[in-house]
């Protein structure tokens, strides 16, 4: 059961102060002390615009990422950009993401980063919420390899390969205090109209299992969001029944952006787990009223009860602008807030 009935939530990233993009693009011409500095900085925006927005779980807004996987191909041995592998120009799309080739076995000496990044959230957050760190499945980290075809074969071998390496992560982040994961796979829900779902699951429990029963794990499951841009078959029926055997406390599911279609199918995640409903649609420049939410919270009530509803955007916020990003949270928070009284 959620700690909170109709919980108030986030997937994981917050967008970038605009000169925090800048910093990024021109790192050269800072000190390690200055990018200390700024990440610093970054993050305790983040935080703030969080909390006054109302919420009851907080990340940090994974300032330090560039994307919210590709930044961890960073702390990977064994990868070199492939540049030729992607589209330069024309409408934004997924193909313009960036590609890697594997040039040796994939190693992660120094981790992944996400330990840190949580120390660095308890460090500067206030007392109340919950702190929750984030990080990407195996699946979904492999997107962007290309398989050599004699180290890996397939994106298959490829995630196998990760997944110890995640699974360290994870560990870690247990060891670290962390209270709530969120594992990321929207790779698994985006494809599962045509992968074997079993596999999806097989994989997806042998990675997050040093958390089960340690930390409240959750999963976001989405059809993709680079750019504001779907790439998914944006359907749950492909998903269901074998999802249901996700070995997690929540699961997130984006709901806003496809008009709440297949709201009924809550219903069978609810009998297995919470819900974290997206109500929020990150893709679309429309700023939901607060009556908008409390009535998108009555619909799904219909399916999940309060005691385990979450609400939550559909996906993370990176690809939404800040202005936009700080009114669309504080709806969601009052909207909720006004629902359990």
């Amino acid at each position: 059961m959620q700690p909170t009935p109709i919980r108030t939530t986030v997937i994981g990233s917050y967008p970038f102060p605009g000169w925090l993009e800048f910093g990024s693009n021109n790192l050269d011409k800072f000190g390690k002390a200055d990018i200390a500095e700024m990440i610093d900085d970054a993050v305790s925006i983040a935080i703030k615009d969080q909390v006054d927005a109302g919420l009851d779980v907080i990340t940090d807004g994974e300032q330090t990422r560039i994307d919210f996987n590709l930044s961890f191909y960073g702390f990977l041995k064994g990868l070199q950009p492939n540049h030729d592998e992607t589209r330069k120009f024309g409408p934004p799309a997924h193909d313009q993401r960036g590609k890697h080739s594997i040039i040796e076995p994939l190693t992660a000496p120094e981790g992944l980063g996400a330990v840190e990044e949580y120390k660095r959230l308890v460090r500067l957050a206030p007392k109340g919420p919950t702190l929750k760190a984030s990080i990407p499945g195996p699946y979904t980290l492999s997107g962007r390899m290309i398989p050599d075809g004699k180290i890996y074969k397939d994106r298959y071998e490829i995630t196998e390969a990760l997944l110890p390496l995640v699974r360290e992560e994870i560990q870690r982040l247990v060891d670290a205090g962390c209270q709530e994961i969120t594992v990321d796979e929207p790779s698994m829900s985006c494809y599962a109209y045509k992968e074997d779902t079993k596999r999806f699951v097989d994989i997806f429990n042998r990675t997050v299992a040093p958390a089960v029963g340690k930390s409240r794990l959750s999963t976001h499951l989405c059809f993709g969001n680079f750019k504001g841009r779907p790439v998914g078959f944006r359907k749950l029926y492909p998903m269901l029944p074998d999802f249901l055997d996700f070995n997690v406390d929540e699961i997130h599911i984006e709901m806003a952006n496809r008009e709440f279609d297949e709201l009924p199918l809550l219903a069978q995640f609810a009998e297995k787990m919470d819900v974290a409903v997206g109500i929020i649609d990150v893709k679309n420049y429309y700023i939901e009223t607060v009556e908008d939410v409390k009535n998108r919270i009555k619909q799904v009530l219909q399916y999940v009860p309060a005691e385990k509803l979450a609400v939550a955007p559909d996906c993370g916020l990176s690809q939404t602008a800040r202005w936009a990003a700080k009114r669309k949270l504080a709806a969601m928070c009052q909207g909720a807030k006004e629902m359990r009284r």
